[in-house]
């Protein structure tokens, strides 16, 4: 096939919207559910452990503790059952995969350092 028509297909099939997410965030996916002839947004709330791919075909993969099990769902970014991604607070990770998140229990399995931009302002000031 043509390399400027997959191209023009892709871009057709591409988000207009851009969310800005990392590994390690804490964000909200809306996702669009349908149920016979009705169809609702349901969310799901968790860590983001790893994104892959790009272009059309980019996936992230968010994880949360329910009823104490851990729950992984993979979400296509550009699908259109994905309504919106909210992000409610950013992490500062090491890592591009969280996958050791998957051996704790509790807390632990959700705990990821939320980013201080405050302390990393005042250093920047009193350094000057």
């Amino acid at each position: 096939m043509n390399q400027a028509l997959l191209d023009k297909i892709h871009g057709e099939q591409l988000r207009k919207e851009k969310a800005i997410f990392n590994v390690g965030d804490s964000v909200k996916v809306h996702t669009k559910v349908v149920e016979g002839d009705k169809e609702r947004i349901q969310i799901f709330s968790g860590v983001v452990i790893g994104k892959r791919g790009h272009g059309l075909e980019e996936s992230f993969t968010v994880r949360r503790i329910s009823y104490g099990e851990g729950v992984e769902r993979i979400f296509p970014v550009n699908s259109p059952r994905v309504d919106k991604i909210e992000v409610e607070r950013h992490g500062s990770v090491r890592r591009a995969k969280l996958t050791y998140l998957r051996k704790r229990v509790g807390k632990g399995a959700t705990a990821v350092k939320e980013k201080d931009t405050r302390n990393s302002e005042a250093t920047a000031a009193a350094a000057k």
